[in-house]
C-alpha cells in the first residue's frame, strides 16, 4: 500500500507515542504524514535527525505544520487533503489544571471533529485513556469496555478525556466519517520524557525507598510500539469498510501488552535495570493521603508565583496504590490487535535506551557536606552524622542515662551540672586506682593529655570566636543598609528559633532537641541540594512579595 498521494495527519506529533506512530507509518509506507503540533518547528534529537523521521522530513514524505487545536482555522489548514487523522494531542496528565485540559481535550477535539466533517476526512482515530473509567477509589481488574464513565473522575485530565472520547464516538457516521477510540494503558519505551526520567530523579533523591500501599496492586503497561501498532490496526479495520468497519467504528478499545504485572514490581525492574535499589518500605495510603492533599493545596496557592507542579498529589497517590488491568479481547476481535513486542523485550529496550541515566552516571558531589562543615568536621560531626555507628549509639545511651538521672529528676541546670561533674570525678578516681588487669581484662588508662588544651587549639578557638564576631558585625552593617531582604529574613528566622529555644525547659530540650539533632543533620546531608533549593525558593518568594508591596 503506497503513500505517494495519500495523506494522514498526526496531531500532537511531537509527543512520545505520536513520534513512534509517525515513524511506523513512514516505515510501512502507508501515507505521506503531516505532523501537527504547537510550536514553529519540530525539534529532533541527533539520532532522530539521521533516522526515519529526519529523512522523511528532508525528502518530503513527512511535513511539520504548526497548529493550535483551539483555533479551528488552523486545524482546517492542517487537515487539508488528509484521508485519515490520528488525534493524539493532549496536555501533560500530571498537571491537574481543568481549564488547560478542557481547552485541548474537549474544545480542541471538537474542532478536530468539525474539521474532519467539513473536509470529508474518511477516518478519525482518537487516543483516549483507560482513566476515563477510573474513579480513583475502586481498582479495576480485567476491565472491559462496557465499564461506564464514573460519576466523578480521579482528575481533570481523565474527566476531559472522557468528554473528548464521547464526542468522537458520537460523531461516527457523520458525513461518512468513521471513528474509534484507543485507550492505551501506561505507555513506556525509548524516548519517554516522563515515566523513566521521573523515576530516576526520585531514586537519586532517595524518594523511591518507599512504596505506597501494600505493593500488590496490579497494572497493565504497554510498550510504545504496541500503542503505535494498535492505531494502525484501527485505521486498517476502518479502511476495510463493510462488516469489518461497521463492527470497528464508533467504539472504544483498551490496549495493553496483555501481560499484567504488579505496579511496584515494574518500577523495581526499571530501577534495578538502571542500577538503583528497588522500593522496600511500605507506607499505607491513609498515611500519605493527608500529606498529598496538603501539598496540592499549597501548590494551588503558590502556583501563580512559579511553584513547580508537585508529583505528590492525591490523584497520583490513588494511581500508585490501585489495581488497573484491562481486557484486550475486543481490540483483538474487532481490530485484529495483538502486541508485536513482548513486555520483557520492551523493558529491555527501554532500559538500554536510558543508559545515560544509570546510577554510575550520576555526578558525585566533591568536598565535605554543609552539615559536616557546620558541625566542625570532627568527632561531633562523626557522631551526629552516624559515620561511626558504634560511637553514635554509645553517645545516645550516655545522653539517655544523663537525662533519666539528672534532667528528668527535676534538677536545676547548676545542680545537674554539679552532680554530673561529681559523678565524672568519682569515675575517674576509681578508674585511676584500678590495676591494669581486672579478672583477666585489661583496663586502659586515660592519659592526662586527653584533657590538655594545646596552645594551637586555644589559638584556633580564639580565632574562630573572633571570625564569628567579625562575620556578625559585617552582617549587621549589611542589615543596616536595608537592601538585603534575604539576610533580613535569615536573621529574623534565626532569632525566632533562639527565642523559641529559650522558652523551652531543659527537660523538653532533651526530649525534643536531641532526637532532632540526631536526625536533622543526617537528613540535611542526604537532601542538601533539595533543602537548599526549597529554602532559596521560600526566601526569594518572600523578597518578591515584599518588593511587590513596595512598588
Amino acid at each position: 500500500m503506497g503513500g505517494e498521494d495519500r495523506w494522514c495527519v498526526v496531531t500532537g506529533g511531537r509527543g512520545f507515542a505520536a513520534r513512534h506512530l509517525v515513524e511506523m507509518l513512514i516505515r510501512y509506507d502507508m501515507f505521506l504524514v503531516r505532523v501537527a503540533d504547537l510550536g514553529p518547528s519540530i525539534r529532533l534529537d541527533p539520532a532522530e535527525e539521521k533516522g526515519t523521521l529526519g529523512q522523511a522530513l528532508q525528502s518530503g514524505r513527512a511535513q511539520y505544520v504548526s497548529a493550535d487545536l483551539c483555533d479551528k482555522s488552523q486545524v482546517l489548514k492542517a487537515f487539508q487533503g488528509a484521508e485519515v487523522v490520528f488525534h493524539m494531542a493532549a496536555p501533560d496528565s500530571s498537571i491537574n489544571n481543568y481549564e488547560l485540559h478542557h481547552s485541548v481535550n474537549v474544545k480542541g477535539t471538537n474542532n478536530v471533529i468539525d474539521a474532519c466533517i467539513e473536509l470529508k476526512v474518511k477516518r478519525l482515530i482518537y487516543t483516549s485513556s483507560p482513566s476515563v473509567v477510573f474513579d480513583g477509589i475502586h481498582g479495576i481488574i480485567n476491565g472491559e469496555e462496557s465499564l461506564p464513565y464514573p460519576a466523578k473522575h480521579n482528575d481533570s485530565y481523565s474527566a476531559t478525556k472522557a468528554e473528548g472520547e464521547a464526542l468522537v464516538i458520537k460523531s461516527n457516521g457523520n458525513n461518512g466519517l468513521l471513528t474509534c477510540c484507543i485507550r492505551p494503558s501506561s505507555i513506556f519505551g525509548p524516548g519517554d520524557k516522563l515515566l523513566v526520567p521521573s523515576l530516576v530523579t526520585a531514586a537519586r533523591a532517595g524518594k523511591l525507598k518507599f512504596l505506597i500501599g501494600d505493593g500488590n496492586n496490579m497494572y497493565d503497561f504497554t510498550y510504545v510500539e504496541n500503542v503505535a501498532h494498535a492505531h494502525i490496526c484501527a485505521e486498517r479495520a476502518l479502511a476495510l469498510e463493510g462488516a469489518v468497519a461497521e463492527r470497528a467504528a464508533g467504539e472504544a478499545y483498551f490496549i495493553t501488552n496483555m501481560e499484567p504485572i504488579k505496579f511496584w514490581e515494574f518500577v523495581s525492574l526499571v530501577l534495578e535495570g538502571l542500577g538503583y535499589e528497588r522500593p522496600r518500605i511500605k507506607i499505607p495510603v491513609f498515611v500519605v493521603m493527608p500529606i498529598a492533599q496538603l501539598v496540592e493545596r499549597i501548590y494551588k496557592l503558590l502556583a501563580p508565583y512559579g511553584m513547580k507542579v508537585p508529583q505528590f498529589t492525591p490523584s497520583r497517590m490513588r494511581l500508585l496504590s490501585c489495581s488497573r488491568t484491562f481486557n484486550c479481547s475486543k481490540a483483538n476481535d474487532r481490530l485484529g490487535y495483538t502486541p508485536v513486542v513482548p513486555f520483557q523485550e520492551g523493558l529491555r529496550r527501554t532500559i538500554e535506551s536510558y543508559s545515560h541515566l544509570r546510577a554510575e552516571c550520576q555526578p558525585k558531589k566533591s568536598g565535605p557536606s554543609k552539615a559536616s562543615v557546620c558541625l566542625g568536621r570532627g568527632r561531633v560531626a562523626d557522631i551526629l552524622l552516624w559515620r561511626d555507628k558504634k560511637q553514635t549509639v554509645t553517645t545516645i545511651f550516655i545522653l539517655v542515662a544523663i537525662y533519666f538521672n539528672f534532667i528528668a529528676s527535676g534538677y536545676t541546670v547548676i545542680s545537674a551540672v554539679s552532680k554530673l561533674l561529681l559523678l565524672a570525678s568519682v569515675f575517674l578516681f576509681i578508674h585511676g586506682i584500678l590495676p591494669e588487669k581486672v579478672l583477666g581484662y585489661n583496663v586502659e588508662k586515660i592519659p592526662g593529655s586527653s584533657f590538655h588544651l594545646s596552645e594551637e587549639m586555644s589559638r584556633q578557638g580564639a580565632l574562630s570566636v573572633a571570625s564569628s564576631w567579625n562575620s556578625a558585625v559585617n552582617s549587621l552593617k549589611c542589615l543596616c543598609k536595608g537592601n538585603d531582604w534575604t539576610l533580613f529574613l535569615k536573621v529574623v528566622f534565626s532569632l525566632l528559633i533562639l527565642s523559641f529555644l529559650g522558652a523551652i525547659s531543659l527537660q523538653n530540650l532533651f526530649i525534643i532537641g536531641l532526637p532532632i539533632a540526631f536526625v536533622a543533620f543526617v537528613v540535611y546531608e542526604k537532601k542538601e541540594e533539595e533543602i537548599d533549593r526549597l529554602v532559596s525558593k521560600v526566601f526569594s518568594f518572600g523578597c518578591k512579595s515584599k518588593s511587590e508591596k513596595v512598588q
